[in-house]
């Protein structure tokens, strides 16, 4: 369905570094970038461009927009957002969305790879002994910086500093000026080795849900769409919150199966059933 097939990776962030290889090997696609296809107009994580859509939005909408402008019926696009994890308290995470679209075959497959593993962070400034100790904390200066003179106020801000000279000319010349400095993580991809690592985990995510095929029609991208909780407890054997079936749903067909999750359990511990341990 894929092999030889041109596919073009809507970044301009090198992206492709992870993304194009997994691709190729697995499809057989050509993946191809263009440089003049300015993502930035759909948002920065900066604040030059508020991003308007949601995330997965704005994912369909790159891709497309990128399909467009190089006449390519298949493409490739991820968004990104940091941010507090939805339910590890203090924890921050990054939350990738990958969006794959063939038009000639009418398809769209998406995943969703969310991690602990990012250095998302900001804070504002009053040294230079203290810059040196955040940037030491967001593992500086193999991840890049940005200095602005408060999260805010993006005027003269400096991004992608990857260089101890750099980082301290960058803090005198917003200080003088400004008084005040506010110092974040630059999260564009190619900024930021760790984010790159979860977006290329979302490619593999990626490449196995297209490989997985509807056992009815065989339609690419047969997913996981839903659960089902009710997993019987050791001891009482009353249903628990846990979880006891994933439910793959193919969105050409409809054909709907339902599967025991990968932890193999057939029974819930006692301490998380609601009857035995209220």
């Amino acid at each position: 369905m894929f092999k030889d097939r041109r596919l073009i990776i809507a970044t301009k962030h090198h992206k492709e570094h992870v993304i194009a290889p997994l691709l190729e090997q697995e499809l057989g696609v050509k993946c191809f970038i263009d440089e003049t296809f300015d993502t930035d107009t759909l948002g920065t994580f900066s604040g030059e461009v508020q991003r308007e859509q949601d995330p997965l939005s704005t994912a369909r909408l790159k891709c497309l927009k990128a399909m467009e402008c190089n006449n390519c019926d298949l493409g490739v696009a991820s968004e990104g957002s940091f941010g507090p994890h939805p339910s590890l308290f203090f924890a921050s995470a990054d939350d990738e969305f990958l969006i794959f679209i063939d038009k000639k075959n009418d398809l769209e497959i998406v995943v969703r790879e969310l991690s602990t593993e990012t250095n998302f962070n900001g804070k504002a400034i009053s040294s230079e002994n203290e810059l040196m100790a955040f940037a030491d904390l967001i593992k500086f200066p193999s991840h890049a910086l940005i200095l602005k003179p408060s999260k805010e106020n993006i005027e003269d801000m400096v991004k992608g500093i990857t260089d101890f000279q750099d980082l301290k000319t960058a803090f005198q010349d917003i200080i003088e000026k400004h008084g005040e400095i506010y110092a974040e993580t630059d999260m564009r991809a190619m900024f930021n080795p760790s984010r790159m690592a979860v977006i290329e985990a979302a490619a593999k995510k990626l490449v196995a849900k297209i490989k997985s095929s509807c056992p009815k029609c065989k339609t690419p991208g047969f997913g996981v769409t839903d659960t089902k909780t009710g997993l019987p407890c050791d001891l009482c054997g009353m249903p628990t919150a846990s979880i006891k079936a994933l439910v793959y749903q193919c969105k050409k067909c409809a054909y709907t199966l339902e599967k025991a999750p990968p932890h193999g359990k057939t029974t819930e511990d006692p301490t998380y059933c609601d009857f035995c341990n209220p």
